[in-house]
């Protein structure tokens, strides 16, 4: 056997280290290591529990407000707040323009060069990848061959200038990279252009949020803006055509350019990556996106399990089936390491037992900061797959309508999702139904507005006087990477217990206690490695999955514990 190690992983957030072993380029193990300690549970405590939102979103500064949401959730259930509809479709309108953006930025900036080889696109010829992209992204202003010969100089003018950045750290030449130049040429042509779309599309959360990263308009009960359609400021007649421009040029990017190119990328390397990378296949989803006030049922993104890799059944998500153990994590519990403990009776008690890195090879017992969540002691895969594998089986329309129309472009089955490919086109799939759903929600916003419904907080449990002595809540979202879950516990008004469970420690989890893998590590196995030394295919899976590990692990300082001080003035 030999073992393969990539420390630290790249174009990923956070820090985060994996290492195979491998016999005849093929892979037959892996662990998954995240590097830097979790501590934000151990921050939240003591506080009160209508500020925890505003710390408990700095988990991330690239899943921007998703921890926001879920933490205000969890209040609201525990206090048994119901918030008004307006609040309920702005809520809407920063998640799912946070999906869109997110999941743009991944496939282009993140994942596509897992696929695109940069060198190749040197060699193809302009004017016949303007005649691909005639064919491909129909409609797309940006299709002529001089457009596309400027492109190929710009990419060799930054590759000859010696300092080629991310260009420069890529396995260019690789046998795994089979796409035609023209196409190479294409993507890459879209991968600049993204960087410009989504600079400007996220003025969404500007607009709605205050700013980005970590919006500030959130409040428990509901949203702290103002809808005024007369006033000079505030969410005005101005900032809703605004917004429905932003919106409107968000979706035709996403309809002429992403779920094309994403389409012309399943078509090439279907052969081999749908049927690679097919990880645990049981899938969860916590649902989002609701539309009204009944709850999940409600869901934009339905609520669902589906197991065995089985589209014709969706099994319900009961909440208290999700437990964690640390087994296999540098953590320790009261009961025992090995213990499965719900989340609302969870603990954080560090406990690093492994070697100090670079790591040798992964020996101990335990070999990661991350824990290992299970529902119903089982391992379950999270993220754009899950949701839109759930939406597929549960509710069809215009979600079945979608994946259809892309599998029957791409030339692809149903079955075919569950792969590394799957997770790909499941991504684009997701956000063209988004971009669509952002602007009958503008719409909505829009008619309450001009009926006179201004109201976007319900502040009658503002005042901790009303609330219970003690108090327990569950808030859940769906982040662009996966079902998120945030747990509460308060006594005395005060935040007595909080816990985390995000997308990233659902699949990028060790092993637990009986010894199966988590869900990227499941993945990677039979993975074929063409040169072992330059592992892309590895990377194709991981990426697949987007790993956020700051989202997972925190950074904490040992030596002192202190917190940084910054006087202004």
């Amino acid at each position: 056997m030999n073992r393969t190690a990539i420390d630290p992983i790249t174009r990923i957030e956070g820090h985060m280290r994996l290492e195979v072993e491998h016999t005849d380029n093929m892979v037959h193990d892996a662990w998954s290591t995240g590097t830097m300690f979790r501590g934000i549970e151990l921050i939240l405590p003591g506080r009160d529990p209508r500020e925890a939102w505003v710390i408990a979103q700095r988990a991330c500064g690239v899943c921007t407000h998703v921890h926001a949401i879920a933490s205000v959730r969890a209040m609201e259930d525990a206090l048994g707040i119901t918030i008004p509809p307006n609040a309920r479709i702005v809520r809407n309108l920063l998640s799912g323009s946070q999906f869109v953006h997110d999941h743009v930025i991944h496939f282009y900036h993140l994942h596509a060069l897992d696929w695109v080889d940069v060198t190749s696109a040197l060699s193809a010829d302009p004017a016949a990848t303007a005649q691909l992209c005639a064919r491909t992204n129909i409609g797309w202003p940006n299709n002529s061959a001089a457009y596309f010969g400027e492109v190929r100089t710009r990419i060799q003018k930054f590759l000859d200038s010696g300092q080629p950045g991310l260009f420069g750290g890529g396995y260019w030449g690789h046998p795994a990279y089979t796409l035609p130049p023209e196409s190479n040429l294409l993507l890459l042509a879209h991968y600049l252009e993204a960087l410009e779309w989504q600079r400007e599309f996220i003025r969404v959360h500007a607009i709605l949020g205050g700013k980005n990263p970590h919006p500030q308009t959130y409040a428990v009960g509901g949203m702290a803006l103002t809808l005024a359609p007369d006033a000079p400021s505030g969410i005005n007649t101005a900032a809703l055509i605004q917004l429905e421009r932003l919106l409107t040029t968000g979706k035709d990017f996403v309809d002429k350019v992403l779920v094309p190119d994403v389409g012309l990328l399943a078509a090439h390397y279907k052969t081999t990556w749908a049927v690679l990378g097919v990880g645990p296949g049981n899938l969860l989803s916590y649902g989002d996106f609701p539309e009204d006030d009944t709850g999940p049922g409600s869901f934009f993104l339905p609520r669902g399990r589906i197991t065995g890799r089985r589209l014709d059944t969706v099994l319900p998500v009961d909440q208290t089936a999700i437990a964690e153990t640390v087994a296999r994590s540098w953590y320790t519990y009261t009961e025992g390491d090995a213990t499965l403990k719900h989340p609302s009776a969870g603990e954080t008690r560090p406990n690093y037992t492994g070697p100090q890195p670079p790591y040798e090879s992964i020996t101990s017992v335990k070999y990661s900061w991350l824990k290992a969540p299970r529902y119903q002691g089982e391992v379950y895969e999270v993220g754009p797959l899950a949701r839109l594998a759930v939406a597929y089986a549960a509710s069809g329309g215009a979600v079945r309508e979608a994946v259809d129309r892309f599998l029957t472009g791409a030339g692809l089955r149903p079955t075919d999702l569950f792969s590394t490919l799957g997770r790909v086109a499941a991504r684009a799939i997701e956000t063209q139904l988004l971009a669509a759903r952002l602007l009958i929600w503008l719409r909505s916003l829009r008619e309450n507005m001009a009926q006179g419904d201004l109201r976007v907080a319900n502040n009658g449990k503002w005042d901790p006087a009303t609330w219970p002595p003690t108090a327990d809540g569950w808030g859940a979202t769906e982040a662009p990477r996966g079902a998120l879950g945030h747990w509460v516990r308060l006594s005395d008004r005060t935040i007595a217990a909080y816990q985390l469970v995000v997308p990233t420690t659902w699949n990028g989890s060790p092993r637990d206690a009986e010894g199966k893998r988590g869900a990227w590590e499941e993945a990677l196995i039979a993975t074929p490695l063409a040169d072992p030394e330059r592992p892309v295919e590895v990377l194709r899976t991981l990426h697949s999955f987007d790993p956020c590990m700051a989202c997972a692990v925190h950074v904490h300082d040992p030596s002192n514990g202190a917190s940084v001080t910054v006087r202004v003035g």
